[in-house]
């Protein structure tokens, strides 16, 4: 079946419901909402059998949805109606929510239920809920939707039928909504408020008398101070003072600064937060080391994904540290929404010398990438419960073994970003994993794959586990199972072994050479594609075009050839 997506952008829950729908042996294809006509001629060309809205900012025009179907993806419960319906649902402490696939007509999010599902909402950022509970509920009702259409005969419920619906109609949440009230606000309040921001827009506040958006909010225990008062710095967040506590605001946005695109706050603010006193350090930075029955597991939760020189310099040292441990098996566990994504692009494009930072951010991941693939006191093990991207996917490679969670979504390439190169070992890690012809096919691919294809592709070893929370048992299990086992040092013998004949046939240190010398290009060669694309990327510029890779209806209008599989 033909199934066009008409969206905002390719994000984390789109690529995740391509992937799905892709298995499930449809044919998928992409187009950007960027005018009326455009989706008109995208329908036009691909003749699709359904439409799927899985994330728009506004309504499909009435010409498409009067004349075939069209589902919405609406992150709400059933009823409930608008633009903000995360937003809202976080700021008003909702115990549950859930995700409703509607059939557009002339009600935004009005339409007849095709689907839904509901989850528990955990105190978290919202773009932590819409990468995880969101995205896994957004799965399962699309999939359900798609299942009665094939089916047929299935005659969608109307909104007002529809038995108890509890959600109403909310109007965009804007920034009198979210404003927090320093004095009087509690901790647990002002935590609401900015993570029913988080990702976008922020909560609009003030920093040392200058206007910002506020991100990346924790809470500090056993801190207090005059309400609203900075009380220090902590790792790269700032300390404030609430009224009955405190909590570390870690990015900003400074809409008239130099950069107005999301920072660390240290960066942002760097000379303010110099005046500021250093509090404690500990766990600050997002890596995190525990230890249980021989296995070491190395956490590394760095704000979406991204991983600066400085972040990859202290994993460096926290990873060297936990090599010197009495285990036997190290699990690099990444993080709750990201395993990794690689650079930092937003610092990179903050620097005075883009280029050089870009080149000091892929020395230090190579750095690291080098570490993982020249231990030999402990088999390494990369467990993915969450989605990697770009670099953070080959780094990945990098360890003995890769286990992955189904529903993550990995995009192991890097030419979306300008014609990367890319290194981190990748030239030999995915040759020696799945085959220079096939590794050559995977990188110029520039589209998600999901566990199960990654598993099957051999780009991972095993793929297992319904959820987050029984992948990350089922790592622990099977990690002390590999602790334990009689052959140890066989297996670590071995490992040396193939190191050995490896390193004799082709240096790592040549492999890295040939992959800098090509990112050396990127990043000061006369082709500028990288630092447009980062550009772009950074500041959030909106699409003029769907990228060729995505909208394969015009692949088949340009070129007359027969519509290409996607299952």
């Amino acid at each position: 079946m033909r199934i066009l997506f008409l969206t905002h952008s390719f994000n984390s829950l789109t690529q995740r419901l391509f992937v799905d729908l892709a298995e499930a042996g449809h044919e998928v294809s992409i187009e950007f909402d960027i005018a009326d006509s455009v989706a008109e001629e995208a329908v036009a060309l691909y003749r699709p059998d359904i439409t799927v809205a899985p994330f728009l900012k506004r309504a499909i025009p009435a010409s498409i949805w009067q004349s075939h179907l069209c589902l919405v993806v609406h992150p709400g419960i059933v009823g409930d109606r608008g633009p903000s319906a995360l937003d809202w649902a976080i700021q008003r402490g909702e115990a549950e929510w859930g995700v409703t696939v509607l059939q557009a007509n002339a009600v935004m999010d009005g339409g007849a239920i095709w689907a839904t599902e509901t989850f528990p909402i955990p105190p978290e950022k919202k773009s932590s809920l819409y990468r995880n509970q969101v995205t896994e509920a957004a799965s399962r009702a699309v999939a359900t939707a798609v299942a009665r259409y094939v089916q047929g005969g299935f005659q969608p419920c109307p909104l007002e039928a529809w038995p108890n619906a509890r959600g109403t109609m909310r109007p965009l949440m804007r920034q009198t909504d979210r404003q927090i009230n320093w004095e009087a606000d509690d901790t647990h309040t002002v935590l609401r408020k900015i993570f029913a921001a988080d990702g976008f827009p922020g909560v609009r506040d003030e920093l040392f008398g200058s206007p910002c958006f506020l991100y990346d909010a924790h809470a500090e225990p056993g801190l207090a101070g005059r309400p609203g008062e900075l009380l220090g710095w902590r790792g790269h967040g700032v300390v404030r003072a609430t009224r009955d506590g405190a909590v570390r605001i870690g990015h900003v946005r400074r809409p008239d600064g130099e950069h107005p695109f999301k920072l660390p706050t240290s960066v942002a603010f760097a000379s303010e937060l110099a005046q500021l006193p250093q509090l404690d350090d500990a766990g600050a930075d997002g890596i995190r080391y525990e230890e249980a029955d021989g296995v070491g597991y190395l956490y590394f939760d760095f704000y979406n994904g991204a991983m600066s020189t400085v972040q990859c310099q202290r994993l460096l040292a926290a990873y060297r540290q936990a090599c010197t441990r009495a285990t036997r098996v190290i699990v690099l566990m990444g993080g709750e929404d990201f395993w990794s994504n690689g650079i930092h692009l937003n610092l990179i494009e903050a620097a005075d010398s883009p280029a050089d930072e870009s080149m000091r951010n892929i020395e230090a991941m190579d750095d690291l990438a080098e570490a993982i693939l020249r231990t030999t006191s402990h088999l390494t093990v990369a467990a993915l419960a969450a989605n990697a991207g770009a670099g953070g996917a080959f780094l990945a490679l990098t360890a003995d073994l890769v286990w992955a969670r189904p529903g993550i979504v990995l995009n192991p390439h890097y030419k979306n970003m300008g014609n990367l190169y890319g290194s981190e070992f990748w030239t030999y890690t995915l040759p020696k994993r799945i085959g220079a012809e096939q590794a050559q096919a995977v990188m110029q691919n520039r589209l998600p794959l999901g566990g199960e294809q990654a598993r099957r592709m051999r780009i991972v070893d095993e793929c297992f586990g319904v959820d987050m929370e029984s992948f990350r048992n089922e790592v622990k299990k099977r990690a002390w199972d590999l602790s334990v086992m009689p052959d140890h040092e066989q297996r670590l013998a071995a490992k040396i072994g193939a190191r050995r004949r490896d390193e004799s046939i082709k240096p790592l240190a040549q492999y890295r050479e040939l992959e800098l010398a090509e990112m050396q290009r990127n990043f000061y060669g006369f082709d500028p594609s990288y630092h447009y694309a980062r550009y772009q990327f950074v500041h959030k510029a909106p699409h003029s075009w769907t990228p060729r890779h995505l909208c394969r209806h015009r692949d088949v209008y340009l070129h007359k050839s027969p519509l290409p599989c996607m299952g």
